[in-house]
């Protein structure tokens, strides 16, 4: 992979031009009319139907800003699931020294484009604690997932302090009232927003078992 570190800023500006050129001509020639790749995450164009050309570059360019620019491009649900192996194999490319950049911006995309379909490797990765921090939005990732697996795996995760948080906001999401018990601590953490996780999804749960208790009372 191309880094940039011993490139100018201007240099650096000079060579992601240069290099996104070719991605850029395939783009208009799908009907894709735009002047950057950034066009693509900053403005508010239809490209679902390059998405499996997004994929295909994403694979063949080395340089990391090129790279990020396609990762964010591919965090939407238009490319569910087809680009989730792509980036899952893309995060097993990139240095763990990138953990708070590209690393996690595929993390983030694959909270998006995950689905079932990669789930056993999904949790390969959110487990691997060599990935650091750039597994916090895999375990948000979980929570599009429908296998029941997906619970167990985010109540273990509460015992791994760096990503804890986020596997509070995937539980929240899917309100298990199994997890109520392995959530309740938290209600007591020291950062803010782990707190109120773990009470929105508390009070996601209760409603869960009012609306189940009621169902049954109705049945009766």
């Amino acid at each position: 992979m191309v880094k940039h570190q011993h490139l100018s800023r201007e240099e650096r500006i000079a060579r992601n031009i240069a290099d996104s050129q070719p991605i850029l001509v395939d783009l208009r020639r799908q009907g894709i009319q735009i002047d950057s790749l950034s066009d693509l995450v900053n403005t508010a164009i239809d490209y679902r139907s390059a998405i499996p050309s997004l994929i295909d570059w994403l694979g063949c360019t080395e340089n990391l800003d090129i790279k990020e620019t396609l990762v964010r491009a591919l965090t939407v649900k238009w490319a569910r699931p087809i680009a989730a192996r792509p980036l899952i194999r893309e995060f097993l490319r990139v240095p763990d020294s990138e953990e708070f950049g590209l690393k996690w911006a595929i993390g983030n995309a694959l909270s998006v484009a995950a689905d079932d379909s990669v789930f056993d490797g999904i949790v390969a990765l959110v487990k691997d604690k060599r990935h650091g921090r750039a597994r916090e939005m895999l375990a948000v990732a979980l929570a599009n997932m429908k296998n029941p697996k997906a619970v167990d795996v985010l109540i273990e995760l509460l015992d791994d302090e760096e990503i804890a948080g986020h596997a509070l906001s995937a539980l929240r999401k899917l309100a298990p009232p199994e997890a109520s018990e392995a959530i309740e601590p938290f209600v007591n953490h020291p950062k803010t927003w782990v707190r109120n996780e773990a009470k929105h999804a508390l009070k996601k749960i209760d409603s869960k078992l009012a609306r189940a208790a009621k169902k049954r009372a109705e049945r009766k």
